[in-house]
């Protein structure tokens, strides 16, 4: 498990489709993780500009991609992240216009992916399943675009001129919402305002959840107020009164402490299940260079 002592070497990549992603899913395990001295960087594939204006206290905006990065920096800033825009047009909700991210081709968005994860070095990659969390389009192709990348990266024959080869070491899945926790948090939250149990309770009947395996849930409890301070930095996608502001963080810690992830893929030899992203990856193990 990392300690206030970790090493600055170990690097964490974490592979979103729009702004505000990076705020609603893994926030506190990269704030915890910048925290305790490892590099974290936020990758954004595209820039969001096809939202919609979702908190009704806040007058519709003429420009949203240029809202919507001011947002991403802010976030990453109060998490303690880096972040790095791909460029990709947001492909939207409804018909998706040619050359938006959903619908280039799969090489086409892959490759500044290896060059990013070339020249930064992660050793750990987070990304989507294969739903996406969510069926938008933009979450899909992220998914596709992260695990083509983490599998490219290391090939020194695919991508040449993308900087030497790099191979990480690990590749998560976000398990973010799950019955287990809703059902912990409605729980723990009996004493508070009944609409918090009404809209749970709603969120429990969802059917199909997830099936994925929580293989490794990481302590970040000591960071639910930054992620909350974050997800409200993305003013204009946040409802202030809505759902993901019904439990506080001090609820969220006496239910439900840790952030959870599925292992898709290792290169090196891990116990499950884990506590730590790194677990693993020793200290002193020497650059992933291949080639």
């Amino acid at each position: 498990m990392r300690t206030k002592d970790c090493d600055n070497s170990f690097r964490l990549m974490a592979v979103h489709a729009h702004p505000d992603d990076e705020s609603s899913k893994g926030a506190a395990t990269m704030a915890k993780y910048a925290a305790d001295g490892a590099q974290v960087l936020v990758v954004t594939c595209t820039g969001g500009e096809q939202g919609d204006v979702l908190n009704p206290e806040m007058p519709d905006c003429p420009d949203m991609g240029s809202t919507r990065r001011a947002e991403l920096a802010r976030a990453c800033e109060l998490l303690g992240v880096r972040h790095q825009l791909l460029g990709f047009a947001d492909s939207g909700l409804g018909e998706q216009a040619p050359g938006c991210f959903a619908r280039q081709p799969l090489d086409v968005v892959t490759a500044p992916l290896v060059r990013l994860m070339r020249e930064f070095r992660p050793h750990v990659v987070l990304a989507y399943d294969s739903t996406g969390g969510y069926p938008h389009p933009d979450h899909v192709m992220c998914h596709r675009a992260a695990v083509e990348a983490f599998d490219a990266a290391g090939d020194p024959d695919r991508f040449p001129s993308h900087g030497p080869a790099w191979a990480p070491s690990k590749l998560y899945f976000h398990v973010g919402l799950h019955p287990a926790r809703l059902a912990a948090l409605l729980d723990a939250a009996q004493d508070r305002p009944q609409s918090w149990a009404a809209e749970v309770e709603m969120l429990l009947a969802h059917d199909p959840w997830p099936t994925l395996p929580i293989t490794t849930r990481v302590p970040c409890g000591e960071h639910f107020a930054t992620k909350e301070r974050a997800l409200r930095a993305h003013r204009s996608q946040i409802d202030p009164r809505g759902f993901w502001f019904v439990f506080p963080a001090d609820v969220q810690r006496a239910a439900w402490p840790t952030e959870d992830f599925h292992l898709a893929r290792t290169r090196v030899h891990t116990e499950l299940p884990e506590n730590d992203l790194f677990a693993g990856i020793a200290e002193t193990a020497p650059l992933r260079l291949v080639g």
